[in-house]
């Protein structure tokens, strides 16, 4: 019901994929997988909100794909019943433990291409964005939208924090990077430094 974006790259000569922020729909996912022939090698969570984190324990039991997140959002996956309760959703029926604690300056590889982990506290404090540079993409999770950026009034956000992760991480990219954000349509960095209000004095 919220609208998240997930995102899933697949390598065609290894047939590997990399799944990102599952949030729900995962009989949807394992569709796409199947119809591809994947097979999940890694499951990445941007940060710890039920709509990015919420059937990544599903997918993980299908697919036995490792889950990698920031160890800065343990908590508040820790409370995820909580946030359903905010939300009036039902809380999601499995739990898995964090495989992998991303940090910045990590990196995964698909095929030839390389995922780099850039992290960007604000939204959360362990909000992180992958930055494919032969692909020229940029998937942001919720800290960089079309016209907008992540809020900051929920648990662990700081919205001085963002603007700085964002001034720092994502500017310096090239202009003609796509934004693949947690919600809504794609943009490019360029779009964003002449247009997003929220960026205006960065």
């Amino acid at each position: 019901m919220l609208g998240c974006n997930c995102s899933i790259f697949g390598d065609e000569a290894s047939r590997e994929a990399i799944v990102i922020d599952p949030g729900d729909e995962i009989e949807e996912i394992l569709a796409i997988l199947a119809r591809h022939s994947l097979k999940v090698k890694a499951i990445v969570i941007t940060h710890a909100h039920i709509d990015h984190i919420g059937g990544a324990a599903k997918l993980e039991a299908a697919t036995g794909a490792p889950v990698h997140m920031n160890a800065n959002d343990q908590e508040l996956y820790d409370h995820i019943d909580m946030q359903a309760a905010w939300l009036g959703m039902s809380k999601p029926p499995e739990r898995t433990q964090i495989g992998v604690a991303m940090r910045d300056g990590d990196s995964l590889r698909l095929g030839a291409a390389d995922f780099h982990v850039l992290h960007t506290p604000g939204h959360t404090q362990g909000s992180s964005c992958l930055w494919i540079p032969s692909e020229s993409k940029l998937v942001a999770g919720d800290t960089l939208f079309l016209d907008s950026v992540g809020r900051t009034d929920l648990p662990g956000g700081n919205h001085r924090q963002l603007l700085g992760s964002i001034k720092d991480k994502l500017m310096p990219l090239p202009d003609e990077t796509v934004v693949v954000p947690g919600h809504g349509p794609n943009t490019t960095i360029g779009r964003e430094k002449e247009f997003n209000y929220f960026l205006r004095d960065l």
